[in-house]
């Protein structure tokens, strides 16, 4: 099965359906990685935070693919955000993963009471120039960070990763992302567990309809949304099925109705709030 790619702004592409790996047990994750590349997923998302880039890294050199059929995405935390240290925070994580360079490096948090989005954003760009990461991009940004990005420096992020989900649809940072050419990848996207998503009629209604599983039909909703996606999980058979997105669709109807639940229920953390 292939999976589809979107054309990125720095002329890159990159594949819209991934695999997450945040509250991946750091020992569990070389296991889990090579299960989902033997499955077919070829896109990797992890972070310096989730403790588990080394799994990552063994299990990409364990599968023997090409590093080309590979797209693999890391992102800077929020203490070593500043010039300096975020150009040590990309040498210590291209090491752990075992790679030269990634294809999309992100500032993981804007934090706006430490003022230091830009700076990072900046070094971010010469990170991309000396060749470390193919595109950079920013994840948990608000528009105002994405404008004040666009005013003060050069380059347009790649795309911004953000919670995303039926009842969390970010109208603002997602109208401002297609104006501007930032793809929007969506974190989150069945709404961690923390509210019952996957029960409710009208998503089991439509999954029944294709003869399909709930998370199947939300994850195949943000596909058709045009975000990027990556669902995480442990069990190798829901990770198999998280990956059979692109044999069936929903109708306009359907996509409607799932686009009808939006309550502004965050989930996870407030941008503007972490720092």
């Amino acid at each position: 099965m292939t999976v589809p790619s979107l054309e990125l702004n720095d002329g890159r592409s990159i594949p819209q359906l991934g695999f997450g790996v945040f509250k991946v047990d750091p020992d569990a994750t070389e296991r889990i990685v090579s299960d989902a590349l033997e499955i077919g997923y070829r896109h990797i998302d992890t972070a310096a935070i989730y403790g588990n880039e080394e799994g990552v890294g063994r299990a990409i050199a364990a599968s023997g693919i090409p590093r080309d059929e590979l797209f693999i995405t890391t992102k800077l935390w929020n203490a070593d955000q500043g010039t300096d240290s975020a150009h040590a925070a990309i040498d210590t994580s291209l090491e752990k993963l075992g790679l030269d360079h990634v294809d999309l490096y992100l500032i993981h948090w804007p934090t706006p009471k430490r003022d230091l989005y830009v700076e990072s954003w900046k070094a971010l760009e010469q990170i991309r120039a000396a060749g470390k990461s193919t595109s950079i991009g920013v994840s948990n940004f608000l528009v105002e960070h994405l404008e004040r990005i666009a005013g003060e420096t050069d380059t347009v992020p790649a795309v911004n990763q953000i919670e995303l989900h039926p009842y969390h649809q970010r109208p603002a940072e997602t109208a401002y992302g297609h104006d501007h050419g930032i793809i929007t990848e969506a974190w989150g996207p069945l709404g961690q567990g923390k509210y019952p998503l996957l029960e409710l009629p009208e998503i089991v209604a439509i999954a029944d309809a294709h003869e399909r599983t709930p998370a199947q039909v939300v994850l195949r909703w943000h596909i058709q949304q045009g975000h990027v996606v990556f669902p995480k999980s442990n069990s190798r058979e829901r990770i198999a099925e998280n990956f059979a997105l692109f044999d069936f669709e929903l109708t306009p109807t359907e996509q409607s109705s799932i686009s009808a639940m939006e309550r502004g229920g965050r989930v996870g953390g407030d941008p503007a709030e972490i720092n």
